[in-house]
């Protein structure tokens, strides 16, 4: 029986729930299947060593990798080959590896593309404001953009980031589609827009605290956020108190996972039976 070997790089990993949904979903299938925690921080190394560890993982027979913050953008260049999204949104988040080639691949985008379209039908796109312009950040923003939003608005703790990625994006999918701004615009930007999307680490264990002042909020906003553990955020908590539309990471994590799952093992995931996996883990 063919075993399957997967890990996750990043930082801060310890409640990540992409070991069980793999892993159980992998049982559903009848295969075998260990995911296992890389976890820099524990490990006392930089983003920087993601290359490293892709290097050794290889050597030491994994089957893939999944990679999230802060490694999405700086394992770029220590890979073979990158498939055409992950090339063209500057982020991995799946390294597949077959014999001695590592390919980068980026099933953020069409996670939370799903998510979206299947937690917000309907929501207005006209204006969006984005909290981040990391590696998840083009994704989230590109996947916006495909879904058919008019404009979003990057925000960034780095300004030259935000910069950045709007322009790659206006190249992409037209001039003024990305404007990057800085978060004294925030009042502004917000009172005209239409949604809001956190793509930062803001409300993890890790990283507690909303992104912004939740006094901005106001009804009218639909509000997104990727983190899922907890998958009530700060942010999420105030928006659904104003009664705001709400999508929290949880659908993204599932179907990410299951775009991974599929290019690890060719098997088709379950996306439905995921959710509930999901359902369970966080009732645990």
């Amino acid at each position: 029986m063919t075993s399957y070997l997967v890990g996750l790089i990043g930082s801060g990993i310890g409640p990540s729930l992409s070991p069980p949904l793999h892993e159980r979903e992998a049982d559903r299938h009848g295969l075998r299947y260990l995911y296992r925690l890389i976890d820099i921080a524990e490990l006392g190394l930089a983003p920087e060593a993601a290359g490293d560890l892709v290097r050794a993982a290889r050597r030491l027979g994994f089957t893939g990798l999944n990679i999230t913050h802060p490694c999405k953008q700086t394992v770029i260049g220590h890979l073979d080959e990158l498939s055409p999204d992950a090339e063209m949104l500057g982020a991995v988040n799946t390294v597949v590896f077959d014999g001695e080639r590592a390919t980068g691949h980026n099933t953020d985008w069409t996670g939370f593309a799903e998510s979206f379209a299947r937690g917000l039908p309907e929501a207005a796109t006209r204006r969006i404001v984005q909290l981040g312009a990391g590696g998840a950040g083009s994704a989230v923003a590109h996947a916006l953009l495909t879904l058919g939003a008019d404009q979003i608005a990057l925000v960034d703790a780095r300004p030259e980031r935000a910069g950045a990625l709007a322009a790659r994006l206006s190249r992409r999918f037209g001039e003024g589609r990305a404007v990057a701004a800085g978060t004294d615009r925030l009042p502004a930007l917000l009172a005209g827009s239409d949604g809001l999307v956190n793509v930062t680490p803001s409300g993890m264990a890790a990283h507690p605290g909303p992104p912004l002042d939740v006094d901005l909020l106001t009804p009218a906003l639909w509000v997104a956020d990727v983190v899922y553990r907890p998958l009530e955020t700060g942010l999420l908590r105030r928006a659904r108190a104003l009664g705001c539309r709400t999508l929290d990471g949880g659908g993204m994590v599932v179907f990410q996972a299951a775009h991974s799952f599929r290019l690890f093992t060719g098997y088709e995931p379950d996306t439905e039976r995921m959710l509930g996996h999901l359902t369970d883990l966080v009732s645990t």
